[in-house]
């Protein structure tokens, strides 16, 4: 219950400091001023291995543009967001994990778990998947 609570305060505190793109983590690792694993870089996104893995393949893959979740994309971001997508499929493939599967999450807010307000992907695999989610 106490970590429950205080990740939704980290939650809280996280989304007020990344509303100014100089204080997101996320954009700190694109623009090279935070340090992170990089294994995919290109002019529209970046992918970088997570810090705390949840399996033995865990990626995350983050616009270079800073966009706060999936409720702040327009329609000029749907090309964008198909970028991410087949970057997380190109990615699978080098990792060795497109063949058994894997998971792509996008957490949306507190309740849905978004800790870091900069869209990103998780890509997870390299292990099988627990059911239930939630």
């Amino acid at each position: 219950m106490l970590k429950a609570y205080l990740t939704h305060l980290f939650a809280r505190f996280s989304r007020i400091r990344s509303t100014m793109t100089d204080t997101c983590i996320f954009c700190k690792i694109v623009s090279n001023e935070a340090k992170a694993t990089i294994v995919y870089r290109d002019e529209q996104a970046t992918a970088f291995r997570d810090i705390h893995p949840a399996a033995p393949t865990h990626i995350l893959i983050v616009p270079n543009k800073h966009v706060e979740s999936v409720n702040a994309l327009q329609a000029e971001d749907e090309q964008l967001i198909g970028h991410l997508f087949t970057t997380a499929a190109r990615l699978a493939r080098e990792e060795g994990i497109d063949g058994d599967g894997y998971r792509l999450i996008t957490n949306t807010g507190i309740d849905g778990g978004q800790t870091v307000f900069h869209l990103h992907l998780h890509l997870i695999g390299g292990q099988r998947m627990r059911y239930p989610m939630g």
